[in-house]
């Protein structure tokens, strides 16, 4: 029999899924406020996320407009937020925005991270006789619905000849799924960092495959059209993104230290932590939204409609904004190593 994890592993919030997460999850609040000024920016975030990072960098001094900070547990209901004018920008993975182009949401995609895809991961337990993610075929598998997750079990499935029918598919929440796979309840287990990292830092499984090479890495600053017809937040969002990006590249140069500011935001175990930092967010580094990029998030979302998760044809193309671009290098640039 396999050992479970301690409750306080296995009860991982889905406040910790960052910007990969996808599902149902609902909105969470938040009323923190940084800077002076009579102009306000709403941000939208996820715990753990832009807030924690740009703070732990230094770079929430000196603004000259103030930041209102809303929470949420994933990025489909801060979308719904920015759709609703609510929020004027904030952080999701590549596969939120897609879902949220096919509900016919208004949003628009105006800064891009790419990143490796090492913690993107397919798991299986470590007695597990599988090798191969061929041998996959017949076999179940958790994952969330409409998740990055979602799209690298299709695509991973796709590199070796398989389809979703081809396995059984079970769609869980991650804490769900943590529950189904580490109590043998699943063969295979498809998800993302911080949850990779937990999985082998506790030795509860092992790597089948990852989205190297099948995934795109890329994550997102998306914001309200309705925003960025405003000048004044036109010009909060470029100083807002241009603080993202130092603080992006800062956790690169200051691994342990970030780790140390995320576990204590987030509750996750350092060890934990810092693994995840080494393997998947230290690697991301500021893009251009340019034509590889919307080409990459089309494939996606072409994939999802021909699966009928998504009701209509997205032309992604239509749902991004490469005004803040400047000069940064193209989307397809190799992440930063760790």
């Amino acid at each position: 029999m396999r050992r479970r994890l301690a409750p306080t592993a296995l009860l991982l919030p889905l406040a910790l899924l960052l910007t990969a997460c996808g599902g149902n999850a609902s909105a969470g609040t938040g009323s923190d406020t940084d800077g002076t000024g009579s102009l306000t920016l709403n941000v939208g975030d996820q715990k753990g996320g832009s807030e924690a990072i740009l703070r732990a960098a230094g770079e929430l001094k000196n603004l000259d407009y103030k930041i209102k900070w809303s929470t949420f547990t994933s990025g489909p209901p801060l979308l719904e937020a920015v759709n609703a004018k609510a929020v004027d920008i904030g952080g999701v993975g590549n596969t939120p925005p897609v879902f949220a182009a096919g509900a016919g949401s208004k949003i628009t995609v105006v800064a891009a991270f790419h990143g490796t895809s090492k913690g993107d991961a397919i798991l299986v337990p470590n007695d597990s006789k599988l090798t191969d993610p061929k041998q996959l075929k017949g076999r179940s598998i958790a994952v969330a619905q409409g998740s990055s997750a979602n799209y690298q079990l299709v695509a991973s499935l796709k590199a070796v000849g398989l389809g979703l029918s081809d396995v059984k598919v079970k769609y869980l929440q991650p804490a769900d799924a943590l529950a189904a796979f580490t109590s043998g309840k699943v063969d295979a287990w498809a998800v993302w960092d911080p949850y990779t990292s937990q999985i082998l830092q506790a030795k509860q499984g092992r790597v089948l495959t990852t989205g190297e090479g099948i995934t795109n890495g890329l994550t997102f600053q998306v914001a309200a059209p309705s925003a960025l017809k405003d000048q004044k937040k036109v010009a909060a969002i470029k100083d807002y993104l241009e603080r993202l990006r130092r603080a992006t590249a800062w956790v690169h140069d200051h691994q342990e230290e970030w780790a140390k500011v995320w576990a204590k935001d987030t509750g996750l175990p350092y060890d934990v932590a810092l693994a995840s930092v080494r393997r998947t967010n230290a690697s991301r580094i500021s893009v251009a939204v340019d034509k590889p990029l919307i080409a990459s998030e089309q494939q996606i979302a072409d994939a999802f409609t021909q699966l009928q998760l998504i009701p209509k044809k997205v032309d992604f193309a239509d749902f991004v904004d490469p005004r803040y671009n400047g000069d940064l290098p193209p989307s397809t640039s190799l992440a930063g190593t760790s």
